[in-house]
């Protein structure tokens, strides 16, 4: 692994049974000690209140919230961009070895902006076959202990002659350690019959559907809602941009049907990841209204759909408030709980008994955390995994030197 990867810190690596989160704040206004053992949250009391004979943590002036996690990312293609959307044209770009690298690269990226647990579409079949699958099975073993990684196994075509050997290969893909069947109905030149092939298969072996459609045909996306509502629970389509380009009677429609088949729809608030000729976001407010489960993802992480990406998921709860209008709460409900529910993860609430799923912000409000959150404290399974401290200075003009800002309410002051 090349030094200029990303990884924790050697200081938060240590593995400790109990830990003491002392004087955390709320989003409720409450200030806590927390406590932490075997991986879950043992105790939750009135700051001093709680004691422990393993190691603590000072988070006063940290906002503490149930850890984001990513419902939607694409780590065999992370960072190829090379500038201008532009992707790596040597073959060698997308070899076992560097696909692992770059996989393994892109979760540690996105862990250090709180994601603990994280969704990856692979594309398998055409000329690599499961080659890139199984580089990102691969980082998910080497991950294990710091964020959970599984992979969504995305055929391109499912029916006809051609399609013969991509479904083959689909089953395969599932007994090497695949978690979820995915893949984008439109580019099959029968959609119908690309979707039902999928929810076949995720019936035959128990696991979960993840969809893909950027398309801006309401009868399409209705039909395809009433196929996948038939699979039961455990069914997500994404991004719905092309909702966007709808009429309002047509997507409020749309909508209902979507909300009718119980399926959650996950949008990608940074544009999705089929370029920026097809950027979008969905409604967010039109799906909720209308009763749909919605989760947000983060989408490509400069590739060449995106080549400034992220993969922050407080970026995506920030859009959805700035953008949609969300209110704060409702904008990070659909990068934690909401998304958590969609990946079929337990429930995370800071009280006692819940998983150790945390991420401790700088900041007082969870309104402030999202529009300026710089430093941040990750915690996987009640053990910090990740740690990003920033210092904001300004220079003084008068010895022409950087002061470094009092630490009363400066936010994005790192402890």
């Amino acid at each position: 692994m090349p030094d200029s990867q990303p990884r924790p810190p050697e200081r938060v690596a240590a593995d400790t049974t109990a830990l003491l989160l002392r004087g955390a704040r709320l989003t409720d206004g409450r200030t806590v000690d927390v406590r932490l053992n075997g991986g879950r949250i043992e105790a939750v009391g009135t700051a001093g209140s709680l004691t422990t004979h393993g190691a603590h943590l000072d988070l006063g002036g940290f906002l503490l919230i149930p850890a984001p996690v990513e419902p939607h990312a694409h780590g065999d293609t992370a960072l190829t961009a090379l500038g201008q959307g532009a992707e790596p044209a040597a073959p060698a770009g997308y070899g076992p070895a560097d696909i692992r690298r770059r996989a393994t690269e892109a979760a540690l990226l996105q862990l250090s902006h709180g994601a603990t647990a994280q969704r990856t579409h692979v594309r398998i079949g055409d000329v690599q076959g499961l080659g890139p699958l199984e580089a990102v099975l691969q980082a998910g073993r080497t991950l294990r202990g710091l964020t959970d990684l599984t992979t969504v196994a995305v055929p391109r075509l499912l029916t006809g002659i051609a399609g013969a050997d991509s479904l083959a290969m689909l089953r395969d893909a599932l007994k090497m350690g695949a978690a979820v069947v995915g893949g984008c109905p439109d580019l099959d030149p029968d959609p119908t019959g690309y979707a039902e092939t999928v929810l076949e298969v995720a019936a035959e072996h128990g696991c979960a559907v993840d969809l893909h459609t950027e398309g801006d045909d309401s009868a399409r996306l209705a039909r395809l809602a009433a196929i996948a509502g038939g699979h039961g629970p455990g069914v997500s389509i994404g991004p719905c941009g092309g909702l966007s380009r709808l009429s309002p009677d047509a997507a409020a429609r749309t909508a209902g049907r979507l909300a009718a088949a119980g399926v959650t729809v996950i949008v990608l608030p940074q544009g999705g990841c089929t370029g920026v000729e097809r950027a979008g976001v969905a409604p967010v407010r039109l799906l909720r209204s209308a009763g749909v489960r919605v989760a947000a993802g983060s989408g490509a992480l400069r590739d060449r759909a995106n080549p400034v990406g992220r993969g922050d998921p407080l970026e995506a709860a920030y859009l959805l408030a700035s953008q949609s209008g969300l209110p704060a709460k409702d904008a990070y409900e659909t990068v934690g709980p909401a998304a958590r529910r969609a990946m079929g993860l337990p429930e995370v609430r800071l009280e006692a008994g819940f998983p150790a799923e945390l991420m401790a912000v700088r900041g007082e409000q969870l309104s402030g955390v999202l529009s300026l959150a710089y430093s941040r404290i990750v915690i996987h399974r009640g053990r910090v995994v990740a740690r990003t401290s920033a210092v904001r200075e300004y220079c003084d003009p008068a010895a022409g030197s950087a002061l470094e800002l009092p630490r009363q309410g400066r936010p994005d002051k790192a402890p």
